[in-house]
């Protein structure tokens, strides 16, 4: 296709950090996004991206993708069931096709890869150890793109995202539903980056990811989650969720909350320096003193 002297960049899932990454980038980009539905086509383009009709859950509606772009940047989650990700390797198949087009991609992954720790620390070179389906399904994708980038003379980046959050992104319909947390004793350190934090990251993946490396996208703080939903409840002038110990908690939560509950690991971020984009929240508690209610 045409490009205009461009550069020409695919995103795959282009939800809420895609459509932030798309801004940024169409600026001095041809910036191409696929997506499965039609009605997303205008919001997309309010942004300046150029919809590309597509599912990752049906290979042969992905024909358009093969030779479009130099760069990939991939959002877009697993499925929702087994341990192995078969949007990414349904992805990589048609990527393939297209006369070693690709030259960089950029893998959000997440820090749940890691798995429980019980508190320690872990870094960009601890062993992955998930322990949910999930967290599964997301080693698989890492795994299928180590192997399939090299191959292809292809400028791997992987991003290790945990808890992303933003203004409307933040738990406060749970501490109003009066969800309690695990007690203090109990309680998992959890780990976060802010969502437009995270979008430049993306984009400064594109220019300065290093070949085949990881990174560990989050903040480096190292906030109990107890803390964390008091913090918001501080900022917003509400009262703080109650605390239970986890065998209570267990009882009353979802499967899938209780797991996001169980792991605790503080997830360092020594190499965030390589992408040469300091934070504008280099904590939690730094942004909620720009939008508090409560000051």
């Amino acid at each position: 296709m045409q490009s205009f002297g461009k550069p020409r960049i695919l995103i795959i899932g282009c939800g809420d950090i895609g459509l932030r990454v798309a801004k940024q980038l169409a600026k001095g980009c041809r910036v191409y996004a696929l997506t499965s539905q039609k009605t997303r086509f205008q919001e997309l383009r309010a942004v300046g991206a150029i919809p590309i009709l597509g599912d990752l859950d049906k290979p042969d509606s992905l024909w358009r993708l093969s030779g479009l772009a130099e760069t990939v940047i991939h959002l877009a989650p697993p499925q929702n069931t087994g341990h192995r990700d078969c949007r990414t390797r349904n992805l990589l198949r048609i990527l393939a096709q297209g006369s070693d087009t690709v030259r960089r991609l950029i893998y959000v992954s997440t820090t749940g890869v890691y798995g429980d720790h019980k508190g320690a620390r872990v870094s960009e070179i601890t062993p992955v150890n998930p322990q949910s389906e999930r967290a599964k399904r997301r080693v698989d994708a890492e795994d299928s793109l180590r192997l399939w980038a090299p191959a292809h003379g292809v400028v791997l980046t992987i991003l290790r995202v945990p808890g992303i959050y933003a203004a409307d992104r933040l738990p406060v319909e749970r501490i109003q539903a009066r969800t309690p947390a695990l007690i203090a004793v109990e309680d998992a350190y959890s780990n976060h980056i802010q969502s437009d934090d995270l979008a430049r990251l993306v984009c400064a993946a594109v220019y300065h990811g290093k070949p085949q490396r990881v990174i560990n996208a989050c903040d480096g703080g190292e906030t109990k989650m107890g803390d964390y939903f008091d913090q918001v409840a501080d900022a917003f002038g509400m009262d703080r969720p109650p605390r239970l110990p986890g065998e209570d908690l267990q009882k009353i939560v979802s499967p899938m909350l209780w797991s996001f509950m169980r792991e605790s690991r503080r997830v360092t971020n020594q190499r965030l320096s390589e992408l040469k984009t300091p934070l504008r929240y280099p904590s939690v508690a730094a942004f909620l003193k720009t939008i508090s209610k409560n000051p």
